[in-house]
């Protein structure tokens, strides 16, 4: 049974922490190679296996160091029917990729001593590319598709999903439709440009209020992912009403844009210490924040310059 998802800890009002950008660790310090960019294919390995044991024991004792939950991710940002088919060569497995993946983190933490609140995170990831909404979907198409990655998730003891990178409003609505069909409660992450807008040139505000009210304010809050703060702290307003639907962030360590970072050889680390301070001062601003944590180019030195910025 899930524990968490009836009460979720990040709407609790306290920090919940989050891993980093699991997929450029494994790429860029790991030396795996992905492919599509999809992190599943390393849990059928023991050395993959291994791995994601020793990656969440790092951050799961940066939690319990500072007293807070963590939320840990599972790895199928690319684990729906088309990623599945590009990698497997049929969209069949796709139920069972996912599951797998919930599996192992939900055995993970059924060996920890209970101490550290651990909300499991289903990921779930956009139809086409995160940088380009490159395969647009009406509401109806996009919660038709997503519903098989999502009701296997919800089959799990997952305790929520994470709609990650996702850049244009039909996308989310039809996730946040589809989880709430499946009864489980749903984050939506946008990713936006160095604009602060989303790939289709769309406010980021506008964006929470149209899904909003496309789906009666069905999602449990909306974050912002894989992008720097000097990409989006310029748009927070404090004083718009959208903004408290804002709980999460998963910024990226580097500044480039995504289309640099597509064209990118090396990996960008950034600063850990100078993300940390940007994470505070846009905290500082919307206090409500909770979720606090990675994306690309991020590791558990960013993580724990975040933490030790927002919760020291």
């Amino acid at each position: 049974m899930p524990r968490y998802r009836d009460a979720l800890p990040q709407l609790s009002g306290k920090p919940v922490l989050t891993d980093g950008g699991l997929e450029t660790v494994l790429v860029f310090h790991e030396g795996i190679d992905l492919p599509s960019f999809a992190s599943f294919p390393v849990l059928r390995e023991a050395s993959g296996r291994e791995f994601l044991t020793r990656y969440f024991d790092g951050f799961v004792a940066l939690a319990g160091k500072h007293g807070v939950a963590i939320e840990l991710g599972s790895a199928t940002w690319r684990a729906n029917p088309d990623w599945v088919a590009l990698i497997d060569g049929s969209p069949d497995g796709t139920a069972g990729v996912n599951r797998q993946a919930i599996d192992f983190i939900a055995d993970y933490r059924d060996k920890l001593d209970g101490s550290t609140p651990i909300p499991i995170c289903g990921a779930v990831g956009p139809r086409g590319d995160g940088y380009i909404a490159d395969s647009a979907m009406s509401p109806d198409q996009a919660a038709d598709y997503h519903a098989v990655q999502i009701e296997a998730l919800a089959s799990t003891e997952a305790d929520l999903i994470t709609a990650f990178t996702l850049n244009y409003v039909e996308e989310a609505v039809g996730v946040a439709r589809a989880a709430a069909t499946a009864g489980i409660p749903a984050a939506i992450s946008f990713t936006v440009e160095t604009d602060g807008r989303l790939p289709t040139g769309q406010p980021l505000g506008d964006a929470i209020q149209q899904v909003d009210e496309a789906t009666s304010a069905a999602p449990a809050y909306y974050m912002i992912n894989c992008a720097h703060p000097t990409h989006f702290a310029g748009v927070l307003d404090t004083e718009a009403p959208w903004v408290t639907r804002l709980r999460g962030l998963r910024a990226n360590a580097s500044m480039m844009s995504h289309a640099d970072l597509e064209e990118a050889t090396e990996l960008d680390e950034g600063n850990p210490d100078d993300l940390g301070r940007r994470i505070r001062s846009v905290r500082d601003r919307l206090p409500h924040l909770s979720v606090l944590g990675g994306c690309c180019g991020t590791d558990i030195r960013h993580i724990a310059a975040i933490a030790n910025a927002c919760l020291s």
